[in-house]
């Protein structure tokens, strides 16, 4: 088994879309307009299936705001230097809401950042 994608609901594609390729360095993989079904989608990534996980952006017409609900916790993405990368996060406009530093108990440096929807991202310090 292998995990292939993690999917999202969004308010507004276009600004997702560019949330996770201009300040997250992703690329736009693909994209399909189902308009008899009323949805988008588009998928994101550091790489394709099946060599890397996605992230699956799903627009339903006519939605623009979910509520994220308690269950729901981040997606992680592993990143070489977490202060960094939350520096040039927060160049491109983007949200951090927890800087660099260790995890609670652990020597881990870790960071959050959040994404238009409110989607929590943790960033996690590793070497490539």
């Amino acid at each position: 088994m292998r995990l292939l994608h993690t999917m999202l609901r969004v308010g507004d594609m276009q600004r997702s879309i560019d949330f996770y390729t201009k300040v997250m360095g992703m690329t736009l993989l693909r994209t399909t307009d189902r308009p008899d079904q009323k949805y988008t989608l588009a998928f994101l990534g550091y790489g394709s299936n099946p060599e890397h996980a996605e992230i699956e952006l799903t627009f339903n017409y006519g939605v623009d705001h979910y509520d994220l609900g308690t269950a729901y916790g981040h997606i992680a993405i592993g990143v070489q230097d977490a202060a960094a990368t939350c520096a040039a996060v927060k160049a491109s406009g983007g949200n951090v809401t927890r800087e660099a530093g260790p995890v609670k108990g652990g020597n881990t440096v870790i960071a959050f950042i959040q994404d238009p929807d409110g989607y929590k991202i943790e960033l996690i310090e590793r070497d490539a």
